[in-house]
Parts: C-alpha cells; structure tokens; sequence
C-alpha cells in the first residue's frame, strides 16, 4: 500500500506534464495542394518535390504592386528572419508572383533584395501562366486572385499559409497588418 500512493502520483505527475508540453495548432485545417511547376528567381525549376519533407510559409505577391505587396514581403522577411533566430531547422519560404508575364526571374530578384531575403531557403516564383496561377490559389488555397484585362495591378487576398511537411495546408494568417509573428513561429515549432 505505502509503495502503490507514490507510483500513483509518479503516473498522475508524468501524464500533467506530457499534456503541458503537447503541442497544437489553434483552429488549424488540413487542406492538401497540389503539385505545381514553376521557375525560381534564379532559374532553377521548382515544384512541391522541392518542399517535402519541410514545413514553408507561402503567399502571393506580384513585384508592381502598388499597395499592399512590399509590406507583405517586409512581414515575411521578418518572419524569415525569426525563423533563424529561434534556430528553426527546414522552414521555407515560398512567395508565388501572381503577376508571372511581368514577373520575370531578374524583377523578382531585384523585388527580393529590396528586402533582404535569404535565397537559402526563400523561393520566388514565376514561369505559369495568369490563368493557372489564379486557378492554382483559388483551387488549393482558397485565395482569390484576378487580373483584371488591361490592368497593371492584380486584385488579390494578403493572407500567408503554414504549409507542412506533406504539402497541407495547416493555418492561414493575416499577411499584411498586424501578422501574429509569434503564433506562427509557434505553429512551425508545434509541426517540428
């Protein structure tokens, strides 16, 4: 009897702290996508092989965006930034241009710099066509995206999405104001 009371409470104790230490995603989803093919700023051929195995933040972004695209880009390069810092072992960042006629890999690489990306494990893409990549975020990520004909500018959504290491989506986030920089550091560290 004396010996089965602190075997007990040994249990009761284990169990408390395996639950304290459990970690979630908060109203997380999981929404598989596709493959795509795409060209990188540097030219290199890029498509969902090149993610697996990793956990990356995508958004949609074009390089002439008047308005809400450099600040979405500044929000990611911080995002990037830490990610580095906590130390965070295979996270990408991919940033699709919605705008890929435009778009080419010298504009995107002349965009990025702009901002400090890491081209070590930030990709930006081009090398599809208007119509697939408006079909492609709305399809798979539930975004909307539109150019409209004639237009300079591409009506588009500024969320940016958690995407795991089998190419589900996992969380969207306000990618533009008020980013929770922290709940996303820790859903990446909740899928590591």
């Amino acid at each position: 009897m004396k010996l089965r009371l602190p075997i007990m409470l040994l249990v009761f104790v284990s169990l408390l702290l395996t639950a304290c230490g459990q970690k979630e995603i908060k109203n997380s989803v999981d929404e598989p996508i596709k493959d795509f093919s795409a060209i990188t700023q540097a030219g290199k051929p890029f498509g969902l092989k090149n993610l697996k195995g990793k956990v990356w933040i995508a958004d949609f972004i074009f390089t002439s965006c008047a308005d809400v695209c450099p600040p979405m880009t500044s929000n990611m390069s911080k995002l990037q930034k830490m990610v580095k810092n906590e130390g965070l072992k295979n996270v990408d960042f991919v940033s699709f241009s919605i705008d890929p006629i435009v778009d080419s890999q010298k504009n995107l690489t002349r965009f990025a710099n702009q901002f400090k990306a890491d081209f070590r494990n930030w990709e930006f893409l081009t090398g599809y066509s208007q119509e697939f990549i408006e079909n492609y975020a709305m399809k798979n990520f539930k975004t909307f995206v539109k150019k409209p004909e004639g237009q300079s500018q591409v009506i588009h959504q500024t969320f940016i999405y958690l995407v795991d290491q089998n190419g589900h989506i996992r969380k969207s986030y306000s990618g533009f104001q008020e980013v929770p920089y922290d709940e996303i550091i820790h859903d990446i560290k909740a899928l590591q």
